[in-house]
């Protein structure tokens, strides 16, 4: 697993991509294509393998930030099925207009907070972030209800409409504190992109 968050050049992109030995060659075409030829400002890279019974499936997420888009990179490896008879790779990417950004979500988790003495800042163990641009939403219903406990009306449903389209956790536990800073810095630049 690797993470980057960098202000560098495509080049450095593809050594980041590179460095986690998930077929790099098929990822970096696949980036290349998304990104066009516009200067990269911020990038991310996450290798994450998952266990699927008895296999090992790998897969790569790359978050690149150009000055006009925020462009995600999916690459995943399935097994050989009807199909395709030999192992294969899927790269599916999507490229979303800075100005269509609607919400970089922030999420640190500080590992014993009574322990901050306010001097510097504290190091989340845990990061999430979700980027929302209304592409995807998500409703969360649950019945509606009183506060009469003897009440046995039907009181319709209550819910949320969020926007999820995209969402990172990474943790220093299994990714490394390197990985979370990373994380961090990227969103900090996107939401500075992203200002009205």
């Amino acid at each position: 697993m690797r993470s980057v968050a960098s202000r560098d050049s495509f080049d450095d992109l593809v050594v980041a991509i590179e460095k986690t030995g998930y077929y790099p060659q098929v990822v970096s075409a696949g980036v290349r294509a998304a990104v066009a030829g516009e200067e990269v400002v911020s990038f991310l890279v996450h290798h994450e393998p998952t266990i699927d019974r008895d296999e090992v499936r790998r897969h790569i997420t790359v978050v690149v930030l150009t000055s006009t888009r925020l462009i995600l990179c999916h690459t995943d490896e399935h097994a050989p099925d009807d199909l395709l008879p030999e192992p294969y790779t899927s790269t599916s990417t999507e490229a979303i207009r800075l100005a269509e950004v609607r919400a970089v979500v922030v999420n640190r988790m500080v590992a014993n907070p009574a322990t901050f003495d306010g001097g510097g800042e504290p190091t989340p163990s845990e990061a999430v972030v979700t980027v929302g641009w209304g592409g995807v939403n998500r409703i969360d219903l649950e019945p509606a209800a009183c506060a009469d406990p003897d009440c046995d009306a039907d009181h319709g449903y209550t819910g949320v409409l969020a926007s999820d389209d995209f969402s990172l956790r990474l943790s220093s536990a299994a990714d490394g504190q390197d990985a979370v800073d990373a994380l961090l810095a990227f969103a900090e630049t996107l939401s500075a992109r992203t200002q009205g």
